[in-house]
């Protein structure tokens, strides 16, 4: 995996942290699982965009990762409540 210089565990634990405090900003209601899923997924999402629109990484590195992590899973919670309205 091996996304801005952090391995699968320590991926694993920062994703669930950004999903946990994108959780609290946004005030949504999930799961344990869900919040490692959106803070991982956020992460790779928010990467992609930046690539594609020619934009450098935030860094690289576990704090990197949590901010990447954090305001990717904010992005996909939401466009998740735009998809469900």
């Amino acid at each position: 995996m091996d996304v801005n210089g952090v391995g699968w565990v320590a991926a694993i634990i920062i994703g669930g942290l950004a999903g946990w405090l994108a959780e609290m900003f946004m005030k949504s209601n999930t799961g344990i699982l869900m919040n490692i899923i959106l803070g991982i997924v956020g992460a790779i999402v928010l990467n992609a965009i930046l690539q594609a629109l020619n934009i450098g990484a935030f860094g690289a590195g576990w704090i990197a990762y949590l901010i990447t992590g954090f305001i990717g899973a904010c992005l996909l919670i939401w466009v998740g409540r735009m998809v469900r309205r």
